[in-house]
């Protein structure tokens, strides 16, 4: 499968990487740029600096990356690579209107899954009684399918919310600051990773590739 890759604001490309692959994606970007000339390494990113002057870029997830850090001669991505193939135990909340899958991988494996779907109408054009009506309707509907979103939130992953070493989440942001609105729920996803997956209507498939997805690297290349 291949990788994914967004564009950035104001230029440059993210790429993700998967954790094994890290160390290799480091080699290749120094070798196409006539090596590094130094890399920062802080305990929430790492910049790898080319000869010339394009840079490679990790927010580091699940950080803070341990110290040492500094200023490097070269290419010194080992404590980043050490860090990133740590097993890992993760939360998964995937949601959009009508449909949401959440789940526990380790990595990069789903363990445990609810996946379930809800009958959301979509937007009615006709105006009048009719229209106000349907958006009765369509807003009950809406509210019914996050209240079984945070249920199967809070019945997988706040059980073992202790053990879990990150929450990774997905899907729309707008249902997704709902189920943050949910008191059972704000103290758990309030530490999720800052990297929202931008998935397809949860399916068990999709649950599958956000588990693979979650413990990949996304790499910023800015090239000159």
């Amino acid at each position: 499968m291949p990788p994914k890759v967004r564009e950035l604001p104001g230029g440059g490309r993210a790429v993700e990487v998967a954790p094994e692959r890290l160390e290799g994606w480091f080699r290749r970007f120094a070798e196409g740029h006539g090596g590094v000339r130094r890399t920062l390494v802080g305990p929430d990113r790492v910049e790898a600096e080319a000869d010339d002057g394009s840079t490679a870029a990790v927010a580091v997830p699940f950080g803070p990356l341990p110290p040492p850090h500094g200023e490097h001669d070269g290419l010194a991505v080992e404590s980043l690579v050490d860090h990133v193939t740590a097993p890992r135990r993760i939360g998964l909340v995937l949601v959009r209107l009508g449909a949401h899958s959440v789940g526990i991988s380790r990595g990069g494996r789903v363990e445990q899954s609810s996946t379930d779907r809800h009958l959301v109408h979509g937007r009615n054009k006709a105006g009048g009684w009719s229209q106000q009506r349907f958006a009765r309707r369509r807003e009950g509907q809406s509210r019914r399918s996050l209240e079984a979103a945070a249920d199967a939130v809070a019945r997988i992953l706040l059980p073992v919310e202790r053990e879990l070493d990150g929450i990774v989440l997905g899907g729309d942001r707008q249902a997704l600051e709902a189920l943050r609105a949910d008191s059972r729920l704000t103290a758990l996803l309030s530490s999720a990773q800052p990297r929202v997956l931008d998935v397809p209507e949860p399916r068990r498939a999709v649950l599958d590739e956000a588990a693979r997805r979650a413990v990949a690297v996304e790499v910023e290349i800015r090239d000159v």
